[in-house]
């Protein structure tokens, strides 16, 4: 479920301090709730998550247009990447954040995780068109549970980045988060590896 910007930026993430000059794209709850331990879990889960391999025929479809335009136009090549283009955000961590865990590896996804502790987890991405940052976060309920719930910020690169966050802003809301909060939210109630 899209959550209203509110719901991430009224809490006291590291993140807020970390990306400060960037753009609150999404904010999303994964479904369901659950116990301290599922956070993990949650992490896990999105960091073995391969796009090409979506319940989601349309999710999959857009995933792999979007990595041909990226070939054909150069938009992922590593010298647009992070530490070429821009530079990492672990260089703006506080010692304790640079220090502790970084968090899990992304296997199919061009993530490079930033920062872990026991609410927050950083990764981020660069290329042509932005710098972008996935945070996801463990948010306790009143009624002892937790959710978790992701944002995505982002720094579009000129115009080029700018045009490129608007076009894919209504494939993002319709069919790509929708279709990975479901993935991620049967396999959390199913207690199923995520």
């Amino acid at each position: 479920m899209r959550l209203p910007d509110a719901a991430h930026e009224r809490l006291p993430w590291r993140i807020h301090d970390v990306a400060w000059d960037f753009g609150l794209e999404d904010v999303w709850q994964i479904p369901g709730t659950g116990s301290r331990e599922d956070f993990g879990r949650v992490l896990a889960g999105f960091a073995r998550a391969d796009p090409s391999e979506s319940p989601s025929a349309v999710s999959r479809g857009l995933f792999a247009l979007r990595w041909k335009l990226g070939e054909l136009f150069g938009w992922d090549d590593e010298d647009e990447g992070v530490g070429s283009r821009v530079p990492t955000l672990r260089d703006r961590l506080p010692a304790d954040l640079r220090d502790g865990p970084s968090g899990p590896d992304f296997e199919a996804l061009p993530f490079r995780p930033l920062y872990l502790t026991d609410d927050e987890f950083a990764g981020e991405i660069a290329n042509e068109t932005m710098h972008g940052v996935m945070h996801i976060g463990r948010v306790r309920n009143p009624d002892g549970t937790f959710r978790v719930q992701m944002a995505v910020l982002v720094k579009p690169n000129g115009l080029l980045g700018i045009a490129y966050m608007a076009a894919i802003r209504p494939f993002r809301h319709l069919f790509v988060y929708p279709a990975m909060m479901r993935t991620i939210g049967r396999r959390l109630a199913s207690a199923d590896p995520i």
